[in-house]
């Protein structure tokens, strides 16, 4: 079993940061996708930024320029730093980890942005 937990949403003012952490822990073996994924109330989960294979990340279109995905392999963390965020942005955000065998998904975090 592989856990997911994740901190730093929280309230901010648009055009303010925020930096989410997600920490994985438990039989990681590979990892094949790591990243993050949002849900905004009435809206379906979707894809913010993620990692493959620990090489390649990959963003949506609402994230490019605005938002970076980041890690420390050493400690099994992704952070993702968003900047210039916007009203829109308000979501839960779920950490999520792909190992090949399955899908994992934190607790989520939620950011609010609102002034």
């Amino acid at each position: 079993q592989v856990q997911l937990v994740e901190s730093g949403g929280g309230l901010v003012q648009p055009g303010g940061s925020l930096r989410l952490s997600c920490t994985a822990s438990g039989d990681i073996f590979s990892i094949t996708t790591m990243g993050w994924y949002r849900q905004a109330p009435g809206k379906e989960r979707e894809l913010v930024a993620r990692f493959t294979s620990h090489i390649t990340a990959t963003y949506a279109d609402s994230a490019e320029g605005r938002f970076t995905i980041s890690r420390d392999n050493a400690k099994n963390t992704v952070y993702l730093q968003m900047n210039s965020l916007k009203p829109e942005d308000t979501a839960v955000y779920y950490c999520n980890l792909n190992d090949g065998l399955s899908i994992y998904w934190g607790q989520g975090t939620r950011v609010t942005v609102s002034s």
